[in-house]
């Protein structure tokens, strides 16, 4: 699969077999994402790999749109670690951009997941720190849950010429 049709042909997959991600296949998900831009070349990013089945099924307890982390064979936090800053408040685009290649490393790798958001929800952030004992300077991002699909979305085109404007408004 090429960029270009990964990126048109990726959707949310919030379903799953149950199979085991291989440990090849996890980093692999996780050198993507750590080869995303970030300003300044920061990098500021953690992740927290959960595979533990009491840990995941925890986490709807405090994410009510996380329900799909009971069937998911893994799942990874991506956190900013602000101790990590150059350029302040920059983490959230450059884990952004991370969680980005992270979905387009899983769909090309023939594995299926959807990004959950946490920050800036207090509730999530508050439920991961507790659930993680994640440090005060690390600041969960968003969810990303994944596993081999049981479901397969159909590609949607998203086009909309619109939300184009060309040298004004």
């Amino acid at each position: 699969m090429n960029t270009l049709q990964a990126i048109l042909s990726r959707r949310s997959v919030r379903a799953y077999t149950g199979q085991p991600v291989p440990d090849e296949l996890l980093e692999t998900v996780l050198r993507a994402a750590m080869a995303a831009p970030s300003a300044g070349n920061q990098q500021p990013w953690q992740f927290v790999v959960i595979t533990e089945r009491s840990l995941l099924d925890a986490i709807p307890a405090f994410h009510p749109y996380a329900r799909m982390v009971l069937q998911a064979p893994v799942a990874v936090l991506l956190c900013g670690d602000l101790s990590l800053e150059k350029h302040k408040d920059y983490w959230v685009q450059d884990c952004s951009a991370a969680m980005q290649n992270m979905l387009l490393a899983i769909h090309a790798s023939g594995l299926g997941g959807v990004w959950l958001g946490v920050y800036p929800n207090s509730e999530r952030v508050d439920g991961f720190r507790k659930l993680l004992d994640l440090p005060e300077h690390i600041v969960p991002l968003g969810l990303l849950p994944f596993g081999y699909p049981s479901e397969q979305p159909p590609a949607v085109d998203r086009f909309n010429p619109s939300r184009i404007h060309t040298n004004h408004w």
